[in-house]
């Protein structure tokens, strides 16, 4: 029986039917996306990784690449350009030049949700791919959680008692094997928007972060 831990990721998955139906029908109506469940982008062994929601329809599902066309992308990767987890500033397509240093981005649902909504099933469904790429990173990896659905899907795939870490922007948890969760707002345009995230308080938590990843703790 295959079990959460084992499971890689499956780039023609169909186990969750409402997103398998509605990847279909993205398909049709828009033959040039990738409407597939989208990888991981970045260094395998990055000691910084972060996981956000799920692919946005006119971005990651467009280009597959995470964050890649998704107005939540912009503030991320200018963000990382910043502080030199990224070769550039803004990722537009698949196959451009942008390249991660020291960091690779996962999401906690693989395939785009209708309404960017995914259903308690599907993100735990999902969360298989999530336990198997966390099973693989080092000792001492910081991850970084956009949002409290990717705050819960790190605690679910490392088998954790989600009421043990509650989720707070810039909270720190301490978990086995000497990682480390951060917690931020997701940088969707809705909490940019409405100013529950700013680009100061974002850049704040991405710094940490990475000065954590890097082994600082000053």
């Amino acid at each position: 029986m295959t079990t959460p831990a084992d499971t890689s990721f499956d780039p023609h998955c169909t186990l969750c039917p409402r997103l398998a139906e509605f990847l279909a029908a993205g398909k049709q109506r828009y033959p040039q996306y990738h409407c597939a469940p989208v990888a991981p982008f970045g260094d395998p062994d990055a000691r910084l990784l972060i996981v956000g929601l799920a692919p946005g329809f006119h971005g990651a599902n467009a280009t597959g690449r995470p964050f890649t066309g998704d107005y939540a992308g912009i503030l991320l990767y200018e963000t990382l350009y910043a502080f030199g987890l990224s070769t550039a500033p803004q990722s537009v397509a698949a196959d451009d030049s942008l390249r991660l240093i020291g960091c690779r981005i996962s999401n906690s649902v693989k395939c785009v949700p209708p309404a960017n909504k995914p259903l308690p099933a599907e993100i735990a469904t999902c969360n298989r791919y999530l336990a198997h790429e966390l099973a693989g990173v080092k000792e001492g990896t910081v991850l970084l959680a956009l949002g409290a659905i990717a705050h819960g899907a790190v605690l679910r795939a490392l088998g954790l008692k989600q009421s043990a870490f509650a989720f707070a922007h810039g909270a720190e948890h301490t978990l086995p094997r000497n990682l480390t969760m951060v917690d931020s707002y997701h940088c969707s345009r809705y909490n940019t928007n409405t100013r529950r995230l700013t680009p100061d308080m974002f850049r704040t938590v991405v710094a940490r972060a990475a000065q954590l990843a890097r082994g600082s703790s000053d």
